[in-house]
């Protein structure tokens, strides 16, 4: 395995630099995890560490002389994975259950929201418009027992659901999280990547893998597109707090007014 997948790097070197792991591995002829575990072989934390090393072989040093076109080439290559990762979830809408979830989550009080470690970014996001239009969000982000006191009290509060976001690298204790939570009763919808996942609904996006660190401009797009789910199944309640919320705004002072253009 590991020399299908040398072969292929010293033969298409200038390509393999742009693919991602999943790519490489059907390219070689070999498994995905055979692709990161030959990364991890080399002393890599993982195949985008190792894809990164391998960058400058092909588009020369960072330097004054050298980061000009390739640089922007690769940049380039990473917003148009993320331009068919984005078309991909279009084309799957119809596939999500966004009404159903949406309807079930906008009636759960309190409504628990999930993400650790990178996933952390993603969560926080939804959580922040979710409590424009739902009245008791609870966001957990640290692990610990911490985590396990968050769950155990949100469904002593009368909690039904759980919205995970889970994306790579996945972190244990999300997982150990979800299987407490389901032993606690709740229901789990995990925003991830993986169309295969330990929950009752699975909300799968992929992810961008081009550049040093991932992009989740697909799952975004979804975590959104639920957003506006729970808007549209609770419409006057979703009114009327969008309107106290701007009523707030402006007697706060919160944003400024007008454009700065």
């Amino acid at each position: 395995m590991q020399r299908r997948i040398a072969h292929y790097l010293s033969e298409h070197l200038d390509e393999a630099i742009f693919l991602s792991s999943v790519e490489l591995a059907e390219r070689a002829g070999v498994s995905q995890p055979s692709v990161t575990r030959f990364a991890m072989v080399l002393g890599f934390a993982g195949y985008p560490e190792l894809r990164q090393a391998l960058r400058p072989l092909v588009l020369g040093g960072g330097g004054a002389g050298g980061a000009g076109a390739p640089q922007e080439s690769l940049l380039r290559g990473a917003i148009d994975s993320e331009i068919r990762n984005l078309a991909q979830v279009r084309e799957r809408l119809a596939a999500f259950p966004l009404k159903e979830l949406g309807e079930q989550l906008a009636a759960t009080e309190p409504l628990l929201v999930l993400g650790l470690r990178v996933s952390c970014g993603l969560a926080t996001t939804f959580a922040y418009y979710a409590r424009r239009i739902h009245p008791d969000v609870r966001l957990l982000t640290h692990g610990g027992s911490e985590l396990a006191d968050g769950l155990h009290a949100a469904r002593r509060a009368g909690a039904e659901w759980l919205v995970a976001v889970v994306l790579p690298r996945y972190p244990t204790e999300a997982l150990q999280a979800l299987e407490y939570a389901e032993k606690l009763g709740l229901r789990v919808a995990a925003i991830t990547d993986k169309p295969v996942f330990p929950a009752e609904v699975v909300l799968d996006a992929p992810v961008g893998d081009r550049l040093v660190f991932d992009s989740h401009a697909a799952p975004l797009a979804l975590a959104m597109a639920l957003v506006e789910a729970m808007a549209d199944a609770a419409p006057l309640r979703t009114q009327a707090r969008l309107e106290e919320y701007e009523r707030m705004t402006d007697e706060t002072g919160t944003f400024l007014p007008g454009d700065l253009a």
